[in-house]
C-alpha cells in the first residue's frame, strides 16, 4: 500500500482521517443516544381517555386514566386504551431516534452497522 493512503479512496482520505472522522462520529453517536434516553414522549388514546409516556429507553414512565374510563362491564376496552397509547409513545420514541440517526448520517442506510 501506498503511503499516502488507500488508492481510490475519495479525495486521497487516509487512514487516520478516516479514524478521526469514525470516533468523531461514534461520539456524536454516544452524545445523541444519552439525549434520546432522556427525552419522554408521551400518546394518547380513547379521545384523551388513557395518556401514556416512555422514555428514549423505552420504559414507560408515566400512564394516566380518566376514571370516566374505568368500566368494570367492559375492561377490554380499557385494556385496549392501554395498550394503544403505550404502543403509540414507542413508536414515537422510535421515530425520533430515526430521524436523529438519519441526520447524523447523512440519510445514508449503513443497516446494522451502528
Amino acid at each position: 500500500m501506498a503511503k499516502g493512503g488507500f488508492r481510490g479512496m475519495p479525495g486521497g482520505m487516509n487512514q487516520s482521517a478516516m479514524l478521526k472522522q469514525a470516533q468523531k462520529m461514534q461520539q456524536e453517536m454516544l452524545r445523541m443516544q444519552e439525549e434520546q434516553e432522556a427525552k419522554t414522549f408521551t400518546a394518547k388514546a380513547g379521545g384523551g381517555m388513557v395518556s401514556a409516556t416512555v422514555n428514549g429507553k423505552h420504559e414507560l414512565v408515566s400512564m394516566e386514566i380518566n376514571p370516566e374510563a374505568v368500566d368494570p362491564e367492559d375492561v377490554e376496552m380499557l385494556q385496549d386504551m392501554v395498550i394503544a397509547a403505550v404502543n403509540e409513545a414507542m413508536r414515537a420514541a422510535d421515530t425520533d431516534a430515526a430521524n436523529n440517526m438519519s441526520r447524523l448520517t447523512g440519510g445514508l442506510n449503513l443497516g446494522g452497522l451502528f
